[in-house]
């Protein structure tokens, strides 16, 4: 796979090919120039951002031709589904700014058609009734340099065959004691054409049928047929489904009915990011994270959680455009794209994640004063709000150093910094513990100072952040980082798994002060700490207990690569 961060041509929006065709097809007058997509999930987990790439895609797609989009349910295997799936797939695609109207399908709501279809091609003579097991039609399918071997029931009668898949209908046989074949050609070069398993017996409850039916198309069978009966034009697939094309063209021909046009794109791949939502599972089974919305998964929900919002996400699909090939999208360009929205819309504010008390001496104790700080300077339309200013305060550790080097302009012993909106103060002495640890500063400030700017006009380089000690909120913060250490966690070293790459630093738990601005944030609320990056609180955050996720820090090392490059 092909990184596209250091490739010039590629960092444009791709051509989208997809809609080449369907611009071919309009032209046509193929279909009479409609378009009908449809965003197909198994309800057996939650979406990540590659399934993001595919919503936008699809529903983009009906949006641009003024045509119609269908969401879809693939439930064809109750022992993986769940109604909890269901709900969060639609949440996730409404959340992403998308709507299917009143085009709520399931795969399930065809269960008795897709069953007539098997019979018809049972009546054909194009399918049969298989007893060998799972393990020996796979031995038997042959390599695909090896043509495989004819089941021993591959010529049973008409009668006998539609006999048999109304007992397996009627619940005689046991789950793997037999399955339905489609009847095509053992020795295809197309390991998918050699007799492919249409039905399965699983005796499950389905979270929809109930006990109703105790047999389940496969994939293969369902996804195309469900297709035909909602009049998809265009069905658009990941790239390993075009090795199954030809399966899914034959079945719309042997049964002729209306025949959709599979068109397969590139999965997204995402550096330092697992795809799997078997992979995905077992990381939440695993507790080796705190759930599927745990913001350090690629899940919509996990993201939505973190802070990240849908036009970032939709931003991101349209940049990285679809691809005929696999390419590997490195995360920063992701980042890129939530840092360009946050910048936009979220509100400034100030918090100290590392709390240093500085006592300005010549302030009056009982004083507090507000000062005017901007909310966003990218939208004027925000406004200003209030800060409290007092005798005490709080900054970052690390903006203060007892002998600093050359060129560090943060506060130091007799050097003077300005206070983010307040005023200039100078540092005097500090005050140690025991252990020879910095616990308080002493400073004087300069009341002409106030909001930033100086009477006699002395040149101040270092501006720092700050918060009033008496009216500072405590926060719980939750400092999130990658989830991976390895830039493909998939391609494991021998003897490793993709689980032994997990970075043990993805969280850290701290305590930080906040301006009381924040005390009446809400679950969902963004905020862009001055100097440190993006937040977001969390939503179990309370007003008893606020808890914020770091969405990101303020450097872009997308923005970075694309500046160097110019």
């Amino acid at each position: 796979m092909n990184h596209i961060i250091n490739n010039q041509e590629e960092k444009k929006t791709p051509v989208n090919f997809i809609h080449q065709i369907i611009d071919e097809d309009i032209r046509n007058k193929k279909h009479n120039g409609t378009v009908h997509t449809r965003f197909p999930p198994e309800p057996n987990g939650y979406l990540h951002i590659g399934h993001a790439k595919s919503i936008c895609l699809n529903f983009g797609t009906a949006q641009k031709y003024n045509g119609l989009c269908n969401l879809r349910f693939d439930d064809t295997n109750p022992a993986k589904e769940d109604v909890e799936y269901v709900d969060s797939i639609r949440e996730d695609v409404h959340w992403l700014g998308f709507d299917w109207a009143n085009r709520e399908y399931y795969a399930s709501d065809y269960f008795e058609q897709i069953y007539e279809y098997a019979v018809k091609l049972i009546a054909k003579g194009k399918a049969y009734v298989c007893d060998l097991t799972a393990e020996e039609i796979s031995i038997n399918r042959g390599t695909p340099t090896k043509a495989g071997i004819e089941s021993p029931y591959r010529n049973r009668t008409i009668d006998e065959n539609i006999l048999l898949f109304q007992e397996m209908r009627a619940g005689k046989y046991k789950d793997g004691e037999k399955v339905l074949r489609a009847k095509i050609d053992m020795a295809s070069p197309n390991m998918h054409m050699r007799d492919p398993v249409l039905y399965r017996i699983i005796h499950t409850d389905h979270h929809r049928t109930g006990n109703k039916w105790c047999i389940y198309p496969m994939y293969d069978f369902a996804h195309g047929q469900s297709d035909s009966i909602e009049n998809i034009t265009h069905s658009i697939c990941t790239l390993e489904f075009e090795v199954h094309r030809p399966l899914y063209d034959w079945f719309v021909k042997e049964l002729e009915i209306f025949a959709p046009q599979q068109i397969e794109f590139a999965r997204l791949n995402l550096t330092y990011t697992i795809m799997s939502k078997r992979k995905l599972l077992q990381l939440v089974q695993e507790k080796l994270v705190k759930g599927w919305d745990d913001p350090r998964m690629p899940t919509i929900c996990g993201l939505r959680r973190r802070g990240y919002t849908p036009e970032s996400i939709r931003n991101f699909a349209e940049i990285i455009g679809v691809a005929k090939r696999d390419n590997m999208i490195d995360v920063a360009l992701l980042e890129h794209c939530i840092r360009e929205d946050l910048n936009k819309k979220a509100q400034r504010v100030m918090a100290v994640l590392n709390p240093l008390k500085v006592i300005i001496d010549n302030y009056p104790d009982n004083k507090t004063e507000d000062t005017d700080a901007i909310n966003n300077p990218e939208d004027e339309t925000m406004g200003k709000r209030k800060v409290p200013f007092g005798k005490e305060i709080f900054i970052e550790r690390e903006d203060f150093m007892e002998d600093p080097p050359k060129n560090y302009y943060r506060l130091s012993v007799g050097k003077e910094v300005r206070l983010r909106y307040a005023f200039y103060i100078k540092c005097l002495s500090v005050v140690k513990n025991s252990q020879g640890e910095i616990v308080e500063v002493h400073c004087t400030y300069d009341p002409e100072t106030k909001g930033g700017s100086s009477i006699d006009k002395r040149k101040v380089q270092g501006t720092i952040h700050w918060v009033s000690a008496k009216d500072a909120v405590d926060a719980e913060i939750r400092l999130y980082d990658r989830l991976f250490t390895k830039e493909n966690p998939d391609e494991a070293e021998e003897g490793k798994d993709f689980k032994s790459y997990l970075n043990p630093d993805s969280l850290k738990v701290i305590n930080g002060k906040l301006e009381p601005f924040l005390k009446t944030a809400m679950a969902g609320d963004k905020f862009q700490f001055e100097r440190i990056g993006y937040f977001c609180a969390d939503k179990d955050s309370t007003t008893n207990k606020l808890i914020f996720n770091r969405t990101l820090t303020l450097k872009d090392s997308w923005a970075k690569e694309e500046k160097k490059n110019k």
